[in-house]
Order: C-alpha cells, then structure tokens, then sequence
C-alpha cells in the first residue's frame, strides 16, 4: 500500500458508432430489421498519480489538433474528438494543480491516437515514458504501414522519448503500483493496478470501454479487438484481480462512471 492520491484529469470527449464499442450493438433481428444507428460520446481522461517517489502521468490523451488534420480524416470520420482542442494537457494539468514540468514518469497504457497524443510534451526530455514491448511494436509496425486503418498515428509516438520499455506481463517500477499486461484491445495495452492505503483501483484502460464490456462480457467491436481470445482472457484476469484484491475497475471510456469518479482516489 501506499500513501498516494490519484487524481482525474478531463480532456474532453470522443463520439463515434456504438458498435465500434459493444459488439453487435445495433445489429437487425428478425423483430428488429432496420435498427437506428446510434453514435454516442464517451470521456477521454488521463490520471496523475501523486506518488511519494515521482508525479505520474497515466496517458496523455488526444492531440489538440486532432480535428484540424493531426488525425487522417478518416480516423476522424470515425472517432470524432471534436472539443479536444478546448481540453488541452497543459491547461487541465493545471486546472487540477500540476503543471507538465511536475511530471516526472508517463505510463502509456496503449499508443492509440486518443491515449497518445500529448507524447510530444516530453520530446526530447528524460521523463521516462513507461509502454509494453508489444506496444510499441504493433503501433510502429501499423502507423508506418496502415496509417489510415489503424487508430495508430505516428505523429503521436515518433519522438525522441525517453521509452523504458516492459518486457514482461506485471512490473512494479513504483511502490503499491503495478503495470500489468491486457492484452486484447492492442496485444500490449497496459492497466495500472494501485494499492492505496484504504482501497485498490485497477485501472482497465481500454480493454474495458464500458460496463456493458466487463458486467455482460460483451466484447468491443471488432474495429476496436486486436484479439478476442486474448480479450475474454484479459477480461477473466480484471475480474480475479477485483476479487482478490477487493478493487475498484474503472473502464476506459465509460460516461456514467466519469461522473462517479470525477473527485478521484485517496
């Protein structure tokens, strides 16, 4: 356990089709043929966690450019963040007490373009950025060869970083942290696991968008599945993780869970 406090940080929202998010949302039936698609929008955050040892940024959300040609228009089309220009890392840093020059070590749970977009404040520096081996692999390989497919953009990750890279499924760097391995959504996605002293948060990211994903086990779409086996395995993994250690699961991109967790932890 540790003595820490973790804090919400808003950076705005994300709308895209339902059934990129819970598979077969909106597919016909029978008594249903001609279902009504339906887009909704869901809250993009990151975490700092004020940890005695160092100040950590849990991911960095998207670029505030992302709608004015940062994200190929495509990608765009598709996962529209469209006030992510009005919810810039710098200023919501600052809005809950902390500044860019405060962080001292970034996790980068995955390097899609919503997770990854603000990198490019630590160009250059030696702020450790935290990211699995499969990770950095897939979005290298898949930004640099399907850039207008993959949620991957290059422009996001390709900096002079300070990458220490996790080679194994479960890594503790910081005391009561860990770094655990999901794979599923991306084959390197990485939740944080924290041991508060009154309580344990494990932090899915976005192998779990929703609660429909993990109360109903009902998958991602498969835009959004890198792998379904891996995904059911991951998911089984959460919930043994919340059993045992009588955790608190906070989901990627849940709108009614934002609202509860808005005060944050500790």
């Amino acid at each position: 356990m540790v003595d820490a406090t973790v804090h919400l940080i808003e950076r705005g929202n994300v709308r895209a089709d339902a059934g990129h998010v819970v598979e077969g949302f909106g597919m016909a039936t029978a008594s249903e043929p001609e279902p009504e698609p339906m887009r909704g929008a869901g809250p993009v955050y990151n975490l700092v966690i004020d940890h005695p040892e160092a100040t950590i940024l849990w991911d960095t959300g998207s670029h505030p450019e992302a709608g004015d040609g940062h994200w190929p228009d495509a990608l765009y089309d598709r996962f529209e963040h469209y006030d992510a220009g009005e919810h810039r890392l710098p200023d919501q840093l600052e809005a809950a007490g902390f500044g860019i020059e405060d962080v001292d070590a970034v996790i980068a749970t995955h390097l899609h373009l919503d997770h990854a977009g603000g990198l490019y404040h630590f160009d250059g520096t030696d702020v450790p950025v935290y990211v699995h081996e499969e990770e950095l692999k897939q979005a290298y390989y898949l930004a640099k060869t399907e850039e207008f497919r993959s949620p991957y953009v290059a422009a996001d990750f390709d900096h002079d970083l300070n990458w220490q890279v996790l080679h194994q499924n479960r890594e503790s760097h910081f005391e009561g942290v860990e770094f655990i391995r999901f794979p599923g959504h991306t084959p390197g996605l990485t939740g944080t696991m924290v041991h508060l002293e009154d309580e344990t948060v494990v932090f899915a990211g976005d192998e779990m968008y929703r609660a429909e994903n993990y109360e109903e086990e009902i998958p991602l779409g498969a835009n959004l599945l890198w792998g379904k086996r891996a995904w059911f395995d991951s998911m089984q993994h959460i919930k043994e993780l919340s059993r045992v250690h009588d955790a608190q699961v906070v989901f990627g991109h849940d709108a009614d869970q934002f609202e509860e967790i808005a005060d944050g932890w500790g």
